[in-house]
């Protein structure tokens, strides 16, 4: 089996935080680690050189495949935010009626920026995303 190509590196977050552009991205991107850090409790860990992650998890699924993955975190990308807080196992719908302009990915969610979400709602989603996940694996603080 092959492994994850995303994978925890020796990156310094604060670097790339502050390498992050343009700078109204880097700006969000310094407010969600604020977010993150607040809703987890744990310090970012760089995961492929551009993800942050808060905690982890070992999956081993039926078929054979595991390994390790963030728990929860978010990549500011050039055209979006993009935040790893849904494992896909439980519906979020209700919270996410009421976090504001957002698309969907298989289980990560597409803001354009910070300023279009309510970010009470967001970390109430963090949260909610970790304990559901907590439920199906155990997360290991970072």
């Amino acid at each position: 089996m092959s492994e994850n190509k995303t994978r925890p590196c020796a990156g310094d977050v604060a670097t790339y935080l502050a390498a992050v552009e343009p700078a109204r991205r880097r700006e969000d991107a310094l407010r969600l680690d604020a977010i993150f850090r607040d809703a987890t409790g744990w310090q970012p860990v760089l995961w492929g050189g551009s993800i942050l992650g808060y905690g982890q998890y070992h999956y081993a699924y039926d078929s054979g495949r595991e390994g390790d993955f963030l728990a929860t975190g978010f990549a500011p990308r050039k055209s979006n935010l993009v935040v790893y807080i849904m494992p896909g196992y439980a519906d979020f719908g209700p919270i996410l009626a009421r976090l504001g302009k957002h698309r969907l990915g298989k289980s990560c969610l597409y803001l354009n920026r910070l300023s279009d979400v309510d970010e009470n709602v967001l970390a109430e989603l963090i949260r909610a995303g970790l304990d559901d996940l907590g439920r199906r694996w155990p997360i290991a603080p970072s």
